[in-house]
């Protein structure tokens, strides 16, 4: 038997989905300021709608949840930086600090949005 089999990777998988419309109020309310709250410079040049900015909020939350945390003390929305690689697709980077902390080797993203909700599925490898 493989030693990949006697010790399988531990995957969690995280999800979240965000209805647009909120995310539009809250920009509407508080303007572009409210961006700076959980989006860093690089993501906020990245976010090109509304919809693309509410699926960036499902993916903090969706790897946030696949951590097993959600956003709070231990995650917070700038520990999880979502980029795009060369052909546009979603990528995600931990902070050193959470990496470490909760021993994560790799993690996914997949972010998609239509019509009324933007959503995220994550998945994290975790050393076993």
């Amino acid at each position: 038997m493989s030693a990949h089999l006697l010790n399988p990777p531990n995957i969690k998988v995280g999800t979240d989905i965000t209805l647009i419309s909120r995310m539009q109020k809250s920009m509407d309310r508080f303007g572009f300021g409210v961006l700076e709250r959980f989006l860093c410079e690089e993501e906020i040049k990245i976010a090109k709608n509304i919809k693309s900015i509410a699926g960036l909020w499902a993916a903090k939350e969706a790897v946030s949840k696949a951590l097993g945390c959600g956003i709070g003390a231990k995650c917070s929305f700038f520990d999880i930086r979502i980029y795009k690689n060369e052909l546009g697709a979603p990528m995600v980077i931990l902070s050193d600090e959470v990496k470490a902390g909760f021993g994560v080797l790799d993690v996914s993203v997949s972010i998609s949005h239509d019509a009324e909700y933007a959503i995220a599925v994550a998945a994290v490898v975790f050393r076993s």
